[in-house]
């Protein structure tokens, strides 16, 4: 995955998941107070997450919702692993019920100007 960042918007350049006959799409997320990842092929979660986290830290978001889908919670996990280790994430807890529930996860963002990631 390459991804750069235009203002209030990530693009993203991905691969369509099991279709080996398409060459890479680039696509423009607008940032956001959620993401949806089921658009993503699992191997992209982890750099889109941080991208997007860094983005919305930048934009001044206290709260944002990473929508990862319910299944057998394996993107949950992958998530909320990538969360527990990011400095930009005060704190994160499944989304409640009218928000997603357990296919959703809700996350506290720092609000300092000093934290920059790269």
């Amino acid at each position: 995955m390459n991804s750069r960042v235009t203002r209030y918007a990530l693009r993203v350049t991905i691969t369509i998941m099991n279709n080996k006959h398409f060459p890479e799409e680039e696509i423009i997320l607008p940032i956001e107070d959620s993401i949806d990842l089921h658009t993503f092929h699992p191997r992209d979660i982890p750099d889109v997450v941080e991208e997007y986290l860094n983005e919305c830290v930048k934009l001044d978001f206290e709260e944002v919702r990473i929508i990862h889908g319910r299944g057998k919670g394996y993107q949950r996990a992958v998530v909320q692993t990538l969360l527990a280790k990011n400095p930009l994430v005060l704190s994160f807890h499944d989304a409640p019920p009218e928000r997603g529930g357990w296919g959703a996860t809700v996350v506290k963002l720092v609000t300092s100007p000093e934290i920059t990631t790269s």
